[in-house]
């Protein structure tokens, strides 16, 4: 016998009462959620899958699990979480991100990396050899999410007075356009006072390249800020593989610092030509000063773009750059 087909309607039906026995299942275990009384919020440290670790009102780290329908959260996350057995928590509300940083996933879709960030620094070292075109990726994702990024050169120790100053101006273009460039090394720890001048009341990831030495960074700004492996370990449950997830500190100084996984490569989700140039200031300027409206800032006549860079008020790589994004647009 033929199984009969449902209509759009009884498949919606169908679904509505899935999620429902799904959600009742969920609050199973939680008869006081809607009780005020016993939400407490919080801020996530650290998520390794289903588990996460928080930092509550008081600065204790409580080990928590979160209710499925929540979505995705990360490091950065402000929760609402109640006490559970063996001092552990029940996430069960994320209160709204003032900022998302997030990247593609293998089907397009946005993933979110660290949220209520308020500045991005782009860490770059003389190994592994820094790309302009990273750093441009990372510099328009902060444009697109509206916060402040600045430049850190790590490594200094490696290199040569000499080496150390070409090192420094072949990004110099960038800290004309607004992007401050501080050197630090962390192993003498020189310049890590004009580094931590940008930290306080910010809520600061960084990010680069696996093997820049972001981790080392931060034990360079505050050797006691960092949780040990075996605490975390002990608060988690989790071992010792930690540095596989972004992971927020507490600067003693004042404001906050997320170390976030290295990576090879940073893609930027959906981006249009306008979208693009937006996220290039020195092209934002110029938006609608070109003679065509649809101009490709190549060899069209009256390119304001172009004219700029023959001005020198546009840097050749920055343009390349751009030009080798809007190919990968089309």
């Amino acid at each position: 016998m033929p199984r009969r087909r449902l209509t759009r309607q009884q498949r919606a039906r169908i679904a509505r009462h899935h999620n429902q026995r799904h959600q009742q299942a969920d609050n199973a275990h939680l008869d006081d959620l809607d009780d005020p009384s016993t939400l407490r919020s919080g801020q996530v440290i650290i998520r390794h899958g289903p588990n996460i670790l928080i930092r509550a009102e008081n600065g204790e780290a409580i080990h928590c699990v979160f209710r499925q329908h929540l979505g995705e959260l990360v490091c950065g996350d402000q929760i609402l979480w109640q006490t559970s057995e063996n001092n552990t928590g029940v996430i069960v509300a994320v209160k709204p991100r003032k900022s998302t940083l997030s990247r593609p996933d293998y089907a397009g879709q946005d993933k979110p990396i660290a949220a209520n960030i308020t500045q991005l620094i782009v860490v770059l070292a003389p190994e592994p050899a820094p790309t302009g075109y990273l750093l441009d990726q990372y510099l328009i994702a902060a444009e697109r999410i509206g916060v402040k990024a600045l430049i850190c050169l790590t490594k200094a120790d490696l290199l040569t007075h000499e080496k150390r100053a070409q090192f420094q101006a072949s990004f110099s273009h960038y800290a004309a356009l607004g992007y401050p460039l501080i050197q630090v090394s962390s192993k003498t720890r020189q310049g890590t006072t004009p580094l931590l001048a940008h930290l306080p009341n910010n809520t600061s990831i960084l990010v680069g390249q696996s093997g820049v030495g972001k981790s080392s960074l931060i034990n360079a700004l505050s050797p006691d800020m960092c949780i040990t492996e075996g605490e975390l370990s002990q608060a988690t449950g989790l071992g010792r593989h930690t540095t596989s997830s972004a992971h927020l500190y507490a600067l003693p100084s004042g404001g906050e610092l997320i170390d976030s996984p290295g990576v090879r490569s940073f893609r930027l989700g959906h981006m249009d030509r306008r979208k693009l140039e937006n996220g290039y200031p020195e092209l934002r300027a110029l938006i609608g000063q070109c003679k065509f409206s649809d101009c490709r800032h190549q060899d069209e006549p009256g390119c304001a773009v172009r004219q700029a860079l023959l001005n020198g008020t546009i840097h050749p790589q920055r343009l390349a750059s751009f030009q080798h994004m809007m190919a990968a647009i089309d």
